[in-house]
């Protein structure tokens, strides 16, 4: 896209037009901290391709959804999580809490978290 309207903030962070405090990239994804955070790790792992939501995903999205999976276990073996445990969260809609059309994935850790999530 070459103007910046109607692209989502992940947008304007994966071109650095925002800045974020990048943790983890490869070639297709971005992991950056949330800077609302809800646990003292709370990392964003999103996408470099866009794609609105989980529900929007096809098949064709199969191997970025498992990049996204395994940039989570990239991200908490990084910042320390692997023995501790962490949650990854997906949220797909408003009744999910979505608030941004961008895939995206959620790494809490470095506090107990509790079940059900809310």
């Amino acid at each position: 896209m070459s103007n910046d309207e109607g692209m989502t903030i992940f947008e304007k962070i994966i071109r650095r037009e925002i800045p974020a405090e990048i943790v983890w990239e490869d070639d297709d994804v971005l992991a950056f901290r949330d800077v609302n955070p809800q646990a003292p790790v709370h990392v964003l792992i999103v996408p470099k391709r866009a794609v609105a939501r989980l529900a929007d995903a096809t098949e064709a999205d199969g191997a970025l959804l498992g990049k996204l999976l395994l940039a989570s276990r990239q991200v908490a073996e990084k910042l320390d999580l692997l023995k501790s445990g962490y949650r990854v969260v997906i949220n797909s809609g408003p009744d999910a809490g979505e608030s941004v059309p961008h895939l995206h994935l959620h790494v809490l850790g470095k506090r107990a978290l509790a079940w059900p999530p809310g």
